[in-house]
């Protein structure tokens, strides 16, 4: 192992991204995300590279639209009431094809809600708060270092299929510190034989989202399904845990996992044979992966920091074949690590 250094969550982001070849940023302060912005406003001037303190989320997301179709690696983030703000933004890229960043650290909601860690954006994020068939790649990050990991790996996956990556995290993961592995520093952007770089000498390209006859819409929107048909087939992630022997399937991604993990420890040393299946791409979803777990289980706790989002893949991977059960909490608020335990335990004696 490398060298380890303690950053919070936003940080390590943050520098994730700068190492993964981030050469423009675009943001607009919302707790708590701030930190990331806050790094980003020190780091990418020191190193040459774009910060722009925009005025608005739409005019961040429209500043990453105009620099990713120049071929520039951009990035903006915030937090979840900002994101919905971006939800045209987010469509034109799409539309046009474009590889670029987007964070959200989740807060409670709806509205406004509060400042406090939530999962709530699970259906916004990968089942379109945006207009069209479109998805965005949306990673689910469980750890500082997965923080940081995931960043560094963003734009490279955004580029390989021209197309959004969104990292979704949380309040919590945001402001937890923890020791972590910074990655290599990543080389400039390879050429773009699509980008907009001026056409002195070669034939013009263009980058656009609206067609003027209904035929090259469709031809676009097959394109669009061609590579997200690629992205299935070849970007599913996932983990599981202590699930060679499990009764009882745990569920959940981000922080939850975090807290099923230690859940699981402590049935574990009561001799309750709970494992942990953690979705890690969101978009895709791993449902066959899920299927094939589940059909050694007796029951399926998912647990989610929300009133049931993720619980509606679940059920669509898994089918009647296994009861489906769901603990959650909203508004901010975190089940504890007891509460689990209490609720699988609870299941077991159901089963006696």
């Amino acid at each position: 192992m490398g060298k380890q250094v303690l950053m919070n969550g936003n940080e390590a982001l943050a520098e994730g991204a700068i190492r993964g070849g981030c050469q423009a940023y675009f943001g607009y302060p919302i707790t708590p995300q701030n930190e990331l912005i806050e790094y980003m406003s020190e780091q990418m001037p020191q190193r040459g590279r774009v910060f722009i303190q925009a005025e608005s989320e739409i005019s961040s997301i429209s500043m990453v639209h105009g620099a990713a179709a120049t071929g520039t690696r951009a990035m903006t983030s915030s937090s979840s009431p900002g994101v919905s703000l971006m939800m045209e933004g987010i469509s034109y890229l799409g539309g046009c094809g474009l590889p670029a960043v987007l964070v959200n650290v989740q807060r409670a909601g709806p509205g406004l809600g509060g400042i406090a860690p939530a999962q709530a954006d699970y259906f916004q994020s990968v089942k379109g708060g945006w207009h069209g068939d479109y998805h965005m790649i949306v990673l689910a990050p469980n750890s500082v270092q997965e923080m940081h990991d995931f960043a560094h790996q963003a734009f490279a996956l955004a580029e390989k299929y021209r197309i959004l990556v969104m990292i979704l995290a949380d309040g919590q993961l945001g402001q937890m510190m923890e020791p972590l592995e910074l990655r290599p520093e990543v080389g400039p952007a390879p050429d773009k034989d699509w980008a907009l770089t001026g056409a002195k000498d070669r034939p013009r390209r263009i980058i656009r989202s609206y067609w003027a006859k209904n035929d090259d819409v469709e031809a676009n929107n097959r394109r669009i399904q061609d590579r997200l048909q690629r992205i299935r087939q070849n970007e599913v992630r996932f983990e599981k845990l202590n699930l060679d022997d499990a009764q009882v399937m745990l569920v959940g991604f981000g922080s939850s996992a975090r807290l099923c993990q230690g859940a699981i420890d402590e049935l574990r040393q009561q001799g309750l044979r709970a494992g942990l299946f953690r979705p890690i791409t969101l978009w895709p979803f791993p449902s066959d992966a899920l299927a094939a777990c589940a059909s050694k289980v007796k029951n399926i706790l998912v647990v989610e920091l929300n009133a049931g989002q993720m619980i509606e893949d679940v059920r669509l991977a898994v089918g009647k074949q296994i009861p489906i059960h769901f603990l959650g909490r909203s508004g901010g608020n975190v089940m504890s690590v007891s509460d689990i335990a209490a609720e699988v335990r609870s299941l077991a004696r159901g089963n006696q």
